[in-house]
């Protein structure tokens, strides 16, 4: 498969994902929403695996992946199913945004890449007052929304921590292996949550939440983390994170035109912002070069 193919992939999974995350939760509780999900993604990855032939591998550095992939999925999964009950579904995407920035100083700490020019500081800047200005609108609605906005931050940072971990493991693992075992890994802890939790079956569960659910097993957790994965063994850890240069926007549409999520200015403006400030954290050496010629 393509790089740009599955970039585009990922880009319109991770679009639709956060309106689905929310609308899973609907009654049935985030917490089953997002156990059920990751059930269903992993039965549906075994025989995925089974289909096109490819085994499990269970050599060091492949374990170690599938521990580095399973404990990102449970980590941020969690934190963002259960900030979702508080924040409209795009404000997700927007926080995801910051993404790179993360993902930017922790490959620079434990991969060597090179992290501090000028351009970098200033859209690691950029990016902090767009997320300041995203969080003033959560303080606005409700004690809540800023929580939930936290809690989200939180899932971001674990996801970036999983893809410089497993960048730094280097197995070269195809990608459906990767999903598999990481997959296995979330669920045995989703599972353990939800023993420990003392939670129960929902006695209800209305159709949309179902749809949602169904979705988010299939093909955000199987094709979206394949296809995440494939990238991510293919290109530098902070060129993966990009996609979320584009999420945000297509998110917050998408949550405003099927959900009637009210999106402020400031909102826009802040997203505005963190797009100025990832785009100089990545690109700004060479916008310097350009206009100094």
């Amino acid at each position: 498969m393509s790089i740009p193919i599955a970039y585009l992939g990922v880009i319109l999974i991770w679009t639709t994902t956060p309106l689905a995350i929310k609308w899973s939760g609907e009654g049935a509780g985030f917490l089953f929403g997002v156990t059920s999900r990751m059930v269903i993604g992993l039965v549906l990855a075994f025989l995925l695996l089974s289909i096109i032939g490819k085994r499990m591998q269970w050599h060091n550095k492949a374990k170690q992946t599938y521990l580095a992939g399973g404990i990102g999925i449970y980590g941020a999964m969690l934190f963002v199913y259960w900030g979702a009950q508080f924040i409209p579904s795009g404000w997700i995407a927007v926080v995801f945004g910051l993404s790179p920035v993360m993902t930017g100083v922790l490959a620079a700490i434990f991969l060597n890449e090179k992290l501090i020019t000028p351009s970098r500081l200033l859209g690691m800047i950029l990016g902090l007052v767009g997320l300041f200005l995203v969080f003033a609108e959560g303080f606005d609605l409700s004690s809540q929304a800023t929580f939930g906005m936290i809690a989200v931050l939180m899932a971001a940072l674990i996801q970036s921590i999983s893809a410089v971990w497993i960048k730094k493991i280097a197995a070269a693992l195809p990608g459906m292996t990767m999903t598999t075992g990481s997959l296995l890994v979330a669920v045995i802890l989703f599972l353990i949550t939800w023993f420990l939790s003392g939670a129960s079956l929902p006695e209800s569960i209305n159709d949309r939440a179902a749809a949602s659910i169904i979705y988010l097993g299939v093909i955000a957790s199987v094709l979206g983390f394949a296809l995440y994965f494939y990238i991510l063994s293919n290109v530098q850890a902070t060129k993966v994170s990009l996609i979320t240069l584009i999420t945000p926007v297509t998110a917050l549409m998408l949550g405003s035109i099927l959900n009637n999520e009210v999106i402020s200015i400031q909102v826009w403006f802040g997203v505005l912002v963190i797009s100025s400030g990832l785009i100089l954290f990545q690109w700004g050496h060479k916008l310097h070069l350009a206009f100094t010629k």
